[in-house]
């Protein structure tokens, strides 16, 4: 067999027009070095690995959908473009998928960079004028845990504080004044702290890993997952921020902190969401920062035990008192607040009107025995039908459109071709760095294509 030699370097086989070689140009990557110094020593030790050859080693295999650290050392070992990414020799080995395994296991600070990374991209975007802030949506997808079926037992569902407890506490004293000022009766301050009752006592855990969350949803596969909650800008679909959850967490808890979080990066003028994320106090703390928020009805079933229901009272704003069908008045009684996000005022007509009404059998619930007919309406119902009377109109159901267009169409490419099918690593954290580089790797190739 005839051998023969050929003289050329690394630079010459990676074509000019490479999709690595338009990123080497257009991301920055020296962060990395200021966020691991102290990971490092300079005295002690073999020569590390380079940090940013690290980061770039996961990225590759993000951006082209290699699975696992051990195959994206199989692929580097062969690949001409991504050893010129790494700015590793035809010469030189590819480092081992074990040490930068146990890298990411052994120092949790480089977490950091993940994060980081994904916020520098974002905000690079931005300032290329890929994200306005004009329309954004959200939603969530799951992403299957590394988690036993076998390893599964049931848990205690522990009871805690609400989501949106501090959060509350202003609005449940504003509305406390409120009614002092109405009725002449001072509310008393909250001393102990609302528990949370779980709708479950037990809550299916695993032992390999006890930071995923069973998914029990309509029209998705039941098992050991996390959630990803994305924000994107409906321009170009610039992911703006991304939070995990475990799989039985609802889509409402992140919410709030995620919005704020977009709104430091840039002004949002409008926002969207399905209907899981419907709940009052999204539509208040959104309006006070003046964004518009157009979001899926979400579907309230009747209460099919008395025959007059909410609708058949007639509230009067200037009164703030609601008229039964028989004219008599309900009147503002006090302020009810559960554990969720909820807070209500609650209307209560007089025992006598109800005693004495014809109507009664239509009106008061038997199985509850209630002697006088109580209405709720909550606090932040005002800010909710601002924006949910506007749903019939075409800049209403627009943004709607585009958030199943974005949304959907964006988690279904990261699935198809950036891994986020499923986490082979455990734990929250984990599943929250592996969601952040799927994130970073779309938003890097629709930077450089919009580039191109």
């Amino acid at each position: 067999m005839q051998m023969k030699y050929h003289m050329v370097t690394i630079e010459e086989l990676v074509p000019e027009n490479h999709f690595l070689r338009k990123l080497e140009k257009a991301l920055d990557l020296s962060f990395v070095y200021e966020e691991t110094a102290h990971l490092y020593s300079r005295k002690y030790g073999r020569p590390p690995i380079d940090p940013v050859v690290m980061v770039k080693y996961l990225l590759v295999g993000f951006l082209y959908g290699i699975p696992s650290e051990r195959q994206i050392e199989e692929r580097c070992a062969d690949s001409n473009a991504f050893r010129w990414y790494l700015g590793i020799d035809l010469d030189e080995r590819v480092p081992d998928h074990s040490t930068i395994s146990q890298l990411r296991r052994r120092k949790p600070a480089l977490r950091k960079v993940f994060r980081r990374l994904f916020e520098q991209v974002a905000q690079q975007c931005i300032e290329m004028g890929l994200a306005s802030g004009r329309l954004v949506a959200t939603d969530s997808t799951h992403v299957k845990a590394s988690a036993s079926p076998a390893s599964m037992y049931l848990a205690e569902t522990p009871e805690g504080p609400g989501a949106y407890w501090e959060r509350l506490n202003t609005y449940e004293e504003q509305a406390g004044e409120y009614l002092a000022q109405r009725t002449g009766k001072q509310k008393k301050k909250r001393t102990k702290i609302l528990k949370r009752k779980p709708k479950h006592p037990h809550r299916r855990v695993s032992r390999t890993d006890p930071d995923a969350g069973w998914l029990n949803r309509a029209n998705k596969p039941h098992g050991m997952y996390y959630l990803s909650h994305q924000t994107l800008d409906t321009d170009h679909g610039i992911v703006l921020d991304v939070a995990v959850t475990a799989g039985d967490a609802s889509d409402k808890t992140p919410y709030l902190e995620q919005m704020e979080r977009v709104m430091e990066l840039l002004p949002v003028q409008k926002a969207t969401a399905d209907s899981a994320y419907d709940f009052g106090l999204a539509h208040q703390v959104l309006g006070e920062h003046g964004v518009s928020f157009f979001v899926r009805p979400m579907e309230n079933d009747p209460h099919p035990s008395v025959e007059f229901r909410r609708q058949h009272f007639q509230y009067d704003q200037g009164n703030d008192c609601f008229h039964c069908p028989n004219g008599k008045e309900l009147t503002l009684t006090r302020v009810s607040r559960n554990a969720g996000s909820s807070l209500h005022w609650v209307y209560s007509a007089r025992q006598a009107d109800c005693q004495g009404c014809p109507m009664k059998e239509r009106c008061l619930n038997k199985s509850l025995k209630d002697k006088a007919r109580r209405l709720t309406r909550s606090v932040f119902e005002d800010a909710s039908q601002k924006n949910l009377s506007q749903a019939d109109s075409p800049e209403y159901r627009q943004a709607l459109r585009l958030r199943q267009i974005w949304c959907e169409g964006t988690f279904a490419i990261q699935k198809w071709s950036h891994n986020l099918t499923r986490v082979l690593r455990r734990g929250l954290e984990a599943a929250e760095d592996h969601c952040l580089l799927s994130a970073t790797a779309l938003n890097l190739k629709r930077m450089i294509k919009c580039m191109g």
